[in-house]
């Protein structure tokens, strides 16, 4: 068995993460990294201290589930509650966050944005681009 690389170590860690997710229209795991160190991780889950989807079912709106905060606005709160700095670090998630997640990420100081899957929103495309954001598509990497 060969070593993974870095980027697929991360990823694959992310891929655990989401395992832990509570709403299961969508299990998505991120990792926050920096130098190849792990600084924050998160899941798809309620608020704390709410009950969760898997315990009372989903909060819809518009065809999504309002009762989740998203994997990477999670590990941002994380890393913001135990404050640690995740300026200029990248982000490994299981799929490309959404618009709002995406604004949340750029607005935090991530620099590079790895993904497992597209999910939905080609605007973080070309904000990406205007922003300095790296977005790398790792749907593929299996392929190698």
């Amino acid at each position: 068995m060969a070593r993974p690389t870095w980027d697929i170590y991360f990823m694959e860690i992310a891929e655990q993460v989401s395992k832990r997710s509570t709403c299961d229209r969508k299990n998505v795991g991120a990792v926050i990294v920096r130098d190849k160190v792990i600084l924050s991780t998160g899941y798809n889950g309620s608020i704390r201290g709410v009950k969760h989807c898997d315990e009372i079912g989903h909060l819809m709106e518009n065809d999504h589930c309002v009762r989740t905060v998203h994997a990477e606005v999670n590990a941002v709160a994380q890393s913001a509650m135990n404050g640690t700095e995740i300026k200029n670090s990248s982000i490994y998630l299981t799929a490309s966050p959404c618009w709002p997640c995406f604004k949340v990420i750029v607005n935090s100081g991530i620099k590079k944005i790895y993904f497992g899957e597209f999910y939905r929103d080609e605007k973080i495309f070309k904000f990406a681009q205007e922003s300095g954001i790296e977005l790398i598509d790792m749907s593929k990497r299996n392929e190698e």
